[in-house]
């Protein structure tokens, strides 16, 4: 599992379905690229262009705390409070093991969840000043970078990955997402994503990776021929 799947667990036990689907629906109205990456580990993360809506009206679904009323779906600032409520008992832990990385980490993945990614990148940092050769951490650093709009940043993080472990999937999987989405960069992309199956040729998502070298390359074909055109 990932880094941000093992250490939710206690974190997000509060949150309802209800939300986590608002969540997913707020993601695709701002733009965030959430499903290209992969969460710290060598599994992706589903697109959530192609996840099943759930069936039904979610605003009009029924709360067993209101007797039936519409249940309001979640703003970001909801979420915002929400994840500073879930952090509270995190930070104050925090106060007895200032120097606890993987406490940070957890306050960090709260706060990913609920798409702070400001607050998340902060914590993530302070949990990587401490352990520095975390590279799952490290990944979700970038991601959050990234997510913010700084796609050199995430690149930055993701190799300085690579120079403790030059082989990790997930990172060269992120790698040559950043350097299609958001760099335009489609030979850097595929460069990368070759490189993932060459050094690890079991990889699990071989199959997904294998699809997205011919999508990119499919995509700057697509470009040239319009330009010529």
């Amino acid at each position: 599992m990932s880094n941000e799947t093992n250490a939710m667990g206690s974190a997000n036990s509060a949150w309802r379905p209800v939300q986590v689907y608002a969540m997913a629906a707020i993601c695709l109205l701002i733009g965030l690229p959430i499903g290209y990456l992969i969460r710290g580990s060598a599994q992706p993360a589903p697109n959530p262009a192609v996840v099943a809506a759930p069936t039904g009206n979610i605003g009009a679904s029924a709360s067993p705390n209101n007797g039936g009323a519409p249940a309001r779906m979640p703003s970001l600032d909801d979420m915002k409070r929400m994840a500073n409520k879930q952090a509270e008992p995190l930070l104050a832990e925090l106060q007895k093991k200032p120097n606890d990385a993987a406490l940070f980490n957890k306050i960090a993945l709260t706060y990913k969840a609920a798409h702070q990614f400001d607050r998340a990148a902060e914590y993530f940092k302070k949990s990587l000043d401490i352990d520095p050769k975390n590279i799952a951490v490290r990944d979700d650093y970038a991601s959050c970078l990234y997510y913010l709009g700084d796609a050199d940043g995430a690149l930055a993080q993701l190799n300085k990955s690579l120079s403790y472990d030059p082989k990790h999937a997930g990172t060269l999987f992120n790698i040559g997402t950043i350097e299609w989405k958001g760099k335009g960069d489609v030979d850097g992309a595929v460069a990368s994503w070759k490189k993932l199956l060459q050094l690890n040729p079991n990889f699990e998502r071989k199959d997904t990776v294998e699809q997205l070298i011919e999508e990119a390359q499919k995509s700057k074909g697509q470009v040239a021929g319009g330009q010529k055109s």
